[in-house]
């Protein structure tokens, strides 16, 4: 029988923190971070003392999913998530390009639980990994709960045709690169409407565990599901979504983390 999930307290400031993206990469900024040199991930702990989970937590994220390591867990329920058009602002914070929310959305279901979409963002390449194997592409969706726990949504891609959400966005990536070349320490533009039902397909198999956010301050208790379906992006999008990061950030996957006797959770529609 798969062993129950555990969930662990984390203060709320340090996890909104990184959500609504204050912690950013921009010169002059009192938190700052990338992904490689003196401020790269085997860094982030010693950074700043908020940050010590990234290198002193137990759940951290993300992690590689061995396959056949994973425990089926016949009590889980298919994902339901509940996504509506809605009015977005396109950010980039510094180490990534975010879909931030306003209000309306959508909500995922977890246990009974509503979790609010908040927002969605991207990593090249992936940052879990299936058997060893690094994708392309990592799509974060991140939601909250009225407690304050958050749920994240990863969805993996590989290089092929045209991402259809990444398409809504794409024409304005160049117009937020310009911001950014402006100055801005965190640029933002009126995206208008996004039509995040596109995402919300059947979901046949998706791998569950605990564990962090994947950025400083790495805060722990974030209930993680990346689903079976690898989808396609285009080479032009990846490109496209890189651009308007700064050089130490364009490839912003941090590298797998341990374990530490965690176990991962299946649901497997088939099965």
């Amino acid at each position: 029988m798969a062993a129950r999930v555990a969930f662990f307290i984390v203060p709320m400031a340090l996890l909104l923190m990184n959500i609504h993206a204050t912690t950013t990469n921009r010169p002059g900024e009192a938190f700052q971070f990338s992904y490689s040199g003196a401020t790269g991930p085997n860094k982030w702990g010693n950074l700043n003392p908020k940050f010590t989970e990234c290198s002193h937590g137990k759940l951290q994220s993300p992690i590689d999913i061995v396959k056949k390591k994973a425990v089926l867990n016949k009590k889980l329920k298919p994902l339901t998530r509940r996504y509506y058009p809605a009015n977005v602002t396109l950010v980039d914070n510094g180490f990534n390009v975010q879909v931030r929310y306003g209000e309306n959305a959508g909500v995922l279901i977890v246990d009974g639980n509503n979790y609010t979409l908040k927002q969605m963002h991207w990593h090249s390449p992936s940052e879990h990994c299936i058997n060893g194997v690094q994708h392309d592409a990592e799509l974060h969706l991140v939601h909250m709960a009225d407690d304050g726990n958050f749920s994240v949504v990863a969805i993996l891609y590989r290089l092929g045709h045209a991402d259809p959400i990444v398409a809504q966005i794409q024409k304005k990536l160049d117009e937020l690169e310009k911001e950014v070349r402006a100055g801005k320490e965190e640029a933002h533009i009126a995206l208008g409407t996004v039509n995040t039902k596109k995402l919300r397909r059947r979901t046949r198999k998706y791998y569950r565990y605990v564990g962090s956010l994947t950025t400083p301050p790495c805060s722990q208790n974030v209930i993680w599901h990346i689903l079976g379906k690898v989808r396609s992006i285009s080479k032009e999008q990846v490109k496209a979504l890189k651009a308007p990061l700064k050089s130490t950030c364009k490839n912003n996957s941090r590298p797998v983390q341990a374990l530490n006797g965690r176990q991962i959770e299946l649901y497997d529609e088939i099965h």
